[in-house]
């Protein structure tokens, strides 16, 4: 049993996202014990001081805080309730801290499933990427009762530079990020038809990036992602499928609510397109790339 002062923290999950958070736990001088499909990661946690663990609940087991940092809401099911998952191994008043971006309904539902339980739950998606999880300044986007923020406050003080409170059940958090995701996927959407089309023009990108990251067209998407284009470098931060599965999300939520939402499903559309041509796992500025190749424009790195 760890003491109040000093709270046991599981991690599952310990991707580009979950390492950084991992780190930044301990930095804060928390314990931390971590779990992956990987050992090398979970390895990687063990060389910078943390625990391994070779099972979720394994890791979990008398853990007062639970973070799970995994890709989708599925996985999230698996962890809390599937074999070895965390559910029964957490102490009876742990929180269960789920940052993975899901449609708000599911969210609510494995709140209720695992409050039955006793433990608490935590919607808390995040947002900054690897940098800023690593250096403890993510932005959560959290929903939950007053007892789950408070069991979950020294783990979110660790790894947040800016907390939103945004409502006392799960399912807002949820909600709140998937207006973000909307907007993060048609962003860089719209900046690599962009930058593409500029390349298809025979202008100097370079010189299209310094002119439109100084004018009124810019946006964060533009000024972040445009650089991984014009150096050629499609190692994944971010990978393509992750807007497949969020603008997807989008789509489903807006046919319940019978919303219109016209410019995301076009967006989902390239993302489409830029998996179904092999880029999937690549890094989602290859948008840009799908639209070199079917336009026959050459951009940096190019065979």
């Amino acid at each position: 049993m760890s003491s109040s002062a000093k709270p046991r923290i599981a991690v599952i999950g310990l991707g580009s996202m979950g390492f950084g958070m991992a780190i930044s736990l301990r930095r804060a001088g928390l314990e931390v014990t971590g779990c992956d499909v990987s050992a090398d990661a979970v390895a990687r946690l063990v060389a910078d001081g943390g625990r391994g663990a070779t099972t979720p609940a394994a890791a979990a087991k008398d853990a007062d805080i639970v973070v799970s940092v995994v890709v989708n809401a599925a996985q999230t099911e698996a962890i809390l309730f599937g074999a070895d998952g965390v559910a029964e191994a957490m102490l009876d008043d742990a929180v269960f801290v789920s940052s993975a971006t899901m449609d708000p309904d599911i969210a609510r539902r494995l709140a209720k499933q695992l409050e039955a339980t006793g433990r608490h739950y935590l919607d808390a998606p995040i947002s900054g990427g690897a940098q800023r999880a690593a250096q403890g300044e993510l932005t959560i986007l959290a929903s939950g009762s007053a007892a789950a923020f408070a069991k979950a406050r020294p783990a979110l003080d660790a790894m947040a530079a800016k907390l939103y409170e945004l409502g006392d059940a799960a399912g807002e958090g949820a909600a709140f990020k998937m207006i973000n995701q909307l907007l993060a996927g048609v962003h860089i959407a719209a900046a690599s038809e962009a930058i593409a089309f500029a390349a298809k023009q025979g202008l100097d990108i370079r010189k299209v990036y310094e002119v439109i990251t100084a004018s009124a067209g810019n946006s964060w998407m533009f000024e972040n992602r445009i650089p991984h284009v014009l150096d050629g470098d499609y190692a994944p931060r971010s990978a393509v499928e992750i807007f497949v599965k969020d603008l997807g999300i989008i789509q489903d939520m807006a046919r319940t609510a019978r919303f219109p939402v016209p410019v995301s499903a076009a967006a989902l559309q390239m993302f489409l397109m830029t998996s179904a041509a092999g880029m999937g796992r690549d890094d989602d500025a290859s948008v840009a790339r799908m639209y070199a190749q079917v336009t026959g424009t050459k951009l940096p790195g190019a065979k």
